[in-house]
């Protein structure tokens, strides 16, 4: 436990409250410096859970951490990490504009189709070579879904960085940008849906074709309630207009769909939030839900989510070649998005240059790579102690955020210094509701409501 000179035998409750408070100090405080620095908040909260928990310190005597919360402990934070993540996607689906997916067209939906299957398929290959055993593990399922979950993590793009170097040098409403926007609101969507789908295989001896119905089943349960659930919330809008009473209401939905999505279709209970989220987009109280969710994540959850996945990290079995790992992982999640992305505005009659930048502008990833990796973390290749058998990807998903989010915008400023806005993209006419803080998925504590938090950092 923490420093015997305060605690000898802690009470669990009291010292989980102990936890929480060094927790969100330490996350506020990196987050703070990270941002700082010109890097994600979300990478700092990270890094103080590594830097409070036990990670770092497994081979330091009796000191094992600031923090060393116990099995029953890091239950009940796992709790309250989870109820983050849940946020984070509930948002994430919030933001999403029904009109821009439904008017994103064809070239936008296939820059987003390329821009999830070449980043899964590089990080697939990636894994699969740093195996223990290499490609011969491929007759290995456990290693398989292992190598899969790795590639679903490189799927998930992060606008926000996107948004504001797009803004910055004018480019935000011109035809690349739309393209950019649109197909990163459908990447998100993708994205998720590969995770479902990835996390559903891996159900033991269920046949493939039961795994992809129930699958088929939840997203039909989705809509469907999903469609209810608007038709209540406008006539609660039109005869009862009050904010609170909805925004309570909305957090009920999001659970249900959490807890369906898992206990019922044994789908991720992240897929169920963000499409709680979805199904509640674009009513009159959304703008006002979406506030109170960033608000309550922002507070509390959101900094334990992010905390969480460094205090529970395990370096015992590090070696080296986890950190050549990170790098190759790294390099596959950056050209992946640049390749696949770049390619599909290729096929779409764009010319070199404005390929490169669409694809550039796909790189960053953000705060959803993070929630990939908690919501597929089982799928992860040990033995029956849990030791890591195949690839934990908790370092490398850091490094991703960090390295992505520095060269988006570097990528981008080198394809505008030749650009020129003249070539025919289909989706000209769009004119994205994007706020000054970026897309759903960075309008989560901490990055995106920076301008309505900023006064009190």
């Amino acid at each position: 436990m923490f420093m015997s000179w305060f605690y000898t035998e802690p009470e669990s409750f009291m010292y989980v409250i102990f936890c929480l408070a060094v927790i969100l100090f330490a996350a506020k405080s990196l987050g703070i410096l990270a941002r700082r620095l010109g890097l994600p908040q979300v990478v700092g909260m990270c890094v103080a859970g590594l830097l409070v928990g036990p990670a770092f310190f497994f081979n330091t005597g009796s000191f094992h951490g600031i923090l060393n919360p116990n099995q029953e402990e890091m239950d009940m934070l796992h709790v309250f990490s989870q109820i983050g993540v849940l946020f984070i996607l509930f948002s994430s689906g919030l933001d999403t504009n029904f009109k821009e997916m439904k008017q994103a067209g064809l070239v936008s939906t296939f820059v987003a189709l390329m821009g999830v299957l070449v980043p899964l398929i590089l990080g697939f290959v990636v894994t699969m070579f740093f195996m223990p055993g290499g490609f011969s593990s491929i007759n290995n399922s456990h290693a398989v879904f292992n190598a899969l979950f790795v590639g679903t993590i490189l799927t998930a793009t992060s606008v926000g960085i996107t948004v504001e170097t797009l803004r910055e040098l004018g480019k935000l409403n011109t035809k690349i940008g739309t393209i950019i926007l649109s197909s990163a609101i459908i990447d998100d969507v993708l994205g998720i849906l590969v995770l479902s789908v990835v996390t559903s295989l891996k159900g033991g001896d269920v046949p493939m074709w039961v795994t992809f119905l129930k699958v088929v089943l939840f997203f039909v349960f989705a809509i469907g309630v999903g469609l209810l659930m608007r038709f209540i919330f406008r006539w609660l809008s039109k005869h009862y207009p009050h904010h609170r009473r909805s925004g309570i209401y909305a957090i009920s939905v999001c659970f249900v769909f959490a807890f369906v999505a898992e206990q019922v279709f044994g789908v991720a209970a992240i897929t169920g939030a963000y499409m709680a989220g979805l199904m509640l987009s674009g009513l009159e109280d959304t703008e006002y839900i979406n506030k109170k969710i960033i608000s309550s994540g922002y507070l509390i959850f959101s900094p334990i989510f992010f905390a969480y996945i460094g205090i529970s990290a395990d370096f015992s079995t590090f070696h080296p070649s986890d950190l050549i790992f990170a790098a190759v992982f790294v390099l596959a999640g950056i050209v992946g998005k640049i390749i696949g992305c770049g390619f599909a505005a290729r096929v779409t009659k764009h010319n070199l240059n404005q390929s490169y930048i669409v694809g550039a502008g796909m790189v960053a990833r953000g705060e959803v790579a993070l929630a990939v990796y908690a919501a597929g973390k089982s799928l992860i290749y040990t033995n029956e102690a849990g030791e890591v058998l195949g690839i934990d990807p908790m370092i490398a998903t850091i490094c991703l955020i960090i390295f992505s989010s520095i060269a988006c915008p570097i990528l981008l400023k080198l394809g505008f210094k030749n650009y020129k806005d003249d070539g025919g993209i289909s989706n000209a006419n769009l004119e994205p509701q994007i706020s000054k803080e970026g897309t759903a998925s960075e309008n989560l504590a901490p990055e995106l409501s920076q301008a309505s938090f900023k006064e009190n950092n």
